[in-house]
């Protein structure tokens, strides 16, 4: 069993699928250059307060409650997309037949999705979930079924054998619309000569398909030839042929063509609400989530100079491409998340011209499956961590904001800010392995420790005592570098001043290196550097003992109490492309 999914006046759905509070009203669709446009396409509202099909613009003035659309082929292609993800949901077998159409084979699909008249309940469910009002027909072939959603109204289903009788009531204009639509491939004539054939049939007083089926074959042959028999097959629901599978190519993307430019961001977020929920129902439809989003807005540019007026062409002409790209730490499924983004990014990257066109893409990923321990930590979600980074981002400012990566540099500090993303945790290793193998292995261990001591002579027992009193000194950096005037001479530095601080000032005593290095020559960003290690005299209210003195003994003092002289060692680094001292971290 095949289905068909058919989309009446699909120009005109297409730009209501964009703006829903047009559904109730007389909808025409106009394309050409002005003032040359006319209608090729309406709804079923317009059709009963007499419009037709090809009338030019300044006729339809005489119907007020008429809304005029001009053609947009983006959001036939965004709809078109959307039908095609729907099938695709159902069967892998779809045919991508014409705009607006698309069939699917249902062989085996029952065991999974129940009889056939709930799969087809079903389908045109989804399908309304689009946004998008369809004719869905089940039947034993292609054909049978894209005649019978082409010619009747809602959900049909016809018996295998029954096809001639159910599509013997349709009109002879509905198989000559979809032969010439959907079979032009094969029989390139046949648009050209779709308006002779109803011509014909016409004159024969062929009005159903019912009288074009019951026709003898030897003459119909002599008259219209093979193509004329294939027709007549069509029309008996006895056609037979194999689907024109579409391989799936994963995009999804929405665009919209806007009749007037935006210029503020609040309408601008009306139309990416829309846009992302449209978005997000595709994906949820593949069982997929997005990775990054990718918006591209057209601009409209203001008014070149010498110009007296600047028409809707010239507008078309004078454009400019505006493009953001939001990178999600972990596949994400939420539309308002995302809006909230979009509006955060494009506060702080405003487009700068009134937009015209907005493009919007996702780039599927399947989601992510984490499931969380009874003893570990609960991580934030995602789309909430994500958020909150932006708007922290909007604050601080951009490039502020993430995780902490070192450089493969041997420049000393050197860092960048990536995009955080976090990683999903480590899983615990059980504790009763760790105390089996330490219980299993504690004789062991103890018998490496006795050897291992008897090996050991008294003189390696007294060097490992004596390292192991000896003070560790660490380095305490400065972040930033304290800036520092420095006075040398015989190319070391003799006497030291911070210019930020006060209290790091004094002669220096002892010095070690220098030790020089340097990097990235070859590009703009190249650094070279000299470093010393410096001993100073700094001043301290408090006495204590010079660390340089043999004694540890503290000078008696009369009076008030004189401020002691002490030893501070610093890292102090010369910048040797510019010249500046830095006093870079001092030693404990």
């Amino acid at each position: 069993m095949f289905a068909c999914i058919f989309i009446p006046d699909f120009s005109v759905q297409a730009i209501i699928r964009f703006e829903p509070e047009l559904r109730a009203r007389s909808v025409a669709v106009l394309t050409g250059r002005p003032p040359l446009e006319k209608v090729v396409a309406l709804n079923e509202s317009a059709r009963q307060t007499g419009v037709e099909i090809g009338a030019t613009k300044s006729q339809l003035e005489a119907w007020e409650n008429l809304v005029l659309r001009a053609r947009s082929v983006s959001q036939e292609t965004s709809a078109h997309a959307a039908l095609l993800d729907c099938a695709q949901s159902f069967s892998p077998e779809v045919e991508d037949t014409a705009p607006g159409t698309v069939l699917l084979n249902l062989a085996g699909l029952e065991p999974l999705l129940g009889p056939l008249p709930k799969i087809a309940r079903n389908l045109a469910q989804r399908v309304s979930q689009m946004e998008l009002e369809a004719n869905l027909a089940v039947a034993a072939n292609p054909d049978a079924a894209l005649l019978a959603a082409r010619g009747f109204p809602g959900v049909t289903l016809i018996s295998e054998g029954r096809e001639a009788e159910q599509l013997g009531d349709l009109p002879v204009d509905v198989l000559l619309e979809s032969f010439s639509s959907s079979f032009s491939s094969s029989f390139s004539s046949e648009a050209k000569d779709a308006a002779r054939w109803a011509e014909t049939f016409d004159r024969w007083g062929i009005r159903k398909l019912r009288a074009l089926a019951a026709l003898p074959e030897v003459p119909v042959s002599e008259r219209l030839g093979q193509q004329g028999l294939h027709l007549q097959k069509l029309a008996r629901g006895a056609a037979s042929r194999n689907l024109r599978v579409l391989e799936p190519r994963l995009i999804f993307a929405e665009s919209v063509e806007l009749e007037y430019p935006i210029v503020l961001l609040e309408p601008l977020a009306f139309l990416l609400n829309r846009m992302l929920e449209q978005v997000c129902s595709r994906l949820r439809v593949r069982a997929l989530a997005a990775q990054e989003l990718h918006l591209h807005l057209e601009l409209a540019a203001t008014q070149p100079n010498g110009c007296a007026s600047f028409t809707q062409t010239s507008t078309r002409a004078w454009t400019s491409n505006f493009t953001r790209t939001l990178r999600l730490p972990a596949p994400m499924l939420d539309a308002k998340v995302f809006l909230k983004l979009l509006q955060l990014d494009l506060q702080a990257h405003p487009p700068g011209a009134p937009i015209v066109k907005i493009h919007l893409s996702a780039d599927p990923a399947r989601p992510r499956a984490l499931q969380s321990g009874l003893f570990q930590p609960v991580f934030p979600e995602p789309e909430k961590l994500e958020l909150t980074l932006a708007r922290i981002a909007g604050i601080v400012g951009e490039g502020r904001v993430g995780s902490v990566e070192l450089l493969d540099t041997h420049r000393e500090g050197a860092f960048a800010l990536r995009h955080f993303a976090p990683g999903e945790p480590a899983p615990a290793e059980p504790e009763t392995k760790h105390e089996v193998n330490q219980s299993g292995n504690r004789k062991q261990d103890k018998s490496i420790q006795e050897n291992n001591s008897a090996c050991q002579s008294a003189e390696e027992l007294e060097e490992n005592a004596k390292e192991t009193m000896s003070a560790v000194i660490a380095l305490r950096l400065f972040r930033p570098p304290l800036g520092a005037s420095v006075t040398v001479r015989q190319a070391k530095p003799v006497r030291m001043r911070c210019l930020e601080r006060d209290d790091i000032a004094g002669e220096i005593v002892w010095t070690a290196g220098p030790w020089r290095s340097s990097g990235d020559w070859s590009e703009q960003e190249g650094w070279s550097r000299e470093e010393w290690d410096i001993a100073v005299l700094a001043e301290s209210s408090c006495q204590l003992p010079v660390p340089s003195c043999p004694s540890n003994e503290r000078e008696p003092t009369t009076g008030n109490r004189q401020p002691a002289t002490r030893l501070v060692l610093y890292r102090l680094v010369q910048d040797k492309l510019s010249g500046n001292w830095f006093v870079e971290g001092m030693y404990d």
